[in-house]
């Protein structure tokens, strides 16, 4: 973060521990500032729909409350969640609930709701709560729709988009960061009989040698594995797991290869030009994976500051 943005400090700190007049201290924040803004995004896999191992995440399940000390401390002008939609179907269980009805009886006005971010400029698929909470006005802010046609991958991926071909497993040391995943021989075999632009594993599926053990002479269930992206409609959800095939429908429309990780990050639409830093591949797949797309958070922000202008 403090690699892209000049000036920004970042606080190394666990929000369990983290007492609130120590960052009222850290960042001279005031309280009842109409101009603060609070964000909580907290880490979502406990709610998450998608098959991962709970365990881990149970401690953050609860981030929610934690977050409520601080915006009960400061009383800001504005407060923003967002997760998974998971958060809202357990919203008793997330402390969710409670929060909302809190911020009302402290004359917020409270939108919450399930948005899907390829509708504000992003090149993706994904459902998010968004919660966006406004003690300025009686105006129940949502993010700012584009109005004009959704962007897709053609519009961000390819030679013409600053993309050159690659081959699977290339690596690419610069801060481009067009690097690929390696694939084993039959994966490209694989990916070598997938047609191009959306093409799916039932191009093997009777192949008794080339489709996976749990698919064979299967057509129906789940097809996005092992699958091309298509060039004329948002990507699908870039997961933590993008830069592999066998975890979704992430291959480039035509080249024989995963996504890049310079890819993945622009169909999140961070600019093609921004910095990450991490000790793996698989590290900063996970940071661009959890991330929220920046055009998203550019849409809150942007209903935000019209309000506070209005």
């Amino acid at each position: 973060y403090k690699a892209n943005i000049e000036g920004a400090k970042f606080i190394h700190a666990d929000i369990f521990d983290l007492k609130e007049d120590e960052l009222e201290n850290q960042i001279s924040l005031k309280k009842n500032d109409d101009n603060l803004l609070l964000i909580g995004c907290s880490p979502c896999q406990f709610w998450s729909i998608i098959n991962t191992t709970k365990e881990k995440s149970k401690r953050s399940k609860n981030l929610l409350k934690e977050f409520h000390r601080f915006v009960a401390y400061f009383n800001p002008g504005y407060v923003v969640v967002e997760n998974v939609p998971g958060v809202l179907r357990k919203k008793e269980e997330s402390g969710l609930n409670e929060f909302i009805v809190w911020l009302e009886d402290k004359g917020y006005k409270v939108h919450f709701k399930v948005h899907e971010v390829s509708n504000f400029g992003v090149p993706q698929h994904r459902k998010r709560f968004t919660l966006i909470a406004n003690r300025i006005t009686q105006i129940e802010l949502e993010p700012l729709i584009i109005q004009n046609k959704k962007v897709t991958v053609r519009d961000v991926l390819g030679v013409q988009n600053g993309f050159p071909k690659v081959i699977q497993g290339h690596k690419d040391n610069t801060d481009f960061m067009h690097s690929v995943a390696g694939l084993n021989s039959i994966n490209l075999e694989r990916l070598r009989l997938t047609p191009q632009n959306g093409g799916t594993r039932l191009a093997y599926v009777h192949d008794k040698r080339l489709a996976p053990p749990c698919h064979y002479g299967k057509t129906d269930g789940f097809k996005d594995i092992y699958g091309r992206m298509w060039w004329d409609r948002p990507s699908p959800t870039i997961t933590t797991k993008f830069f592999s095939i066998s975890n979704g429908r992430f291959a480039h429309p035509e080249e024989n290869r995963a996504i890049s990780i310079r890819e993945g990050a622009v169909l999140q639409s961070f600019p093609i030009n921004y910095k990450f830093i991490g000790t793996s591949v698989a590290a900063i797949a996970r940071m661009i994976g959890n991330a929220v797309p920046p055009k998203y958070a550019e849409a809150v922000g942007k209903a935000i500051v019209e309000n506070h202008q209005y």
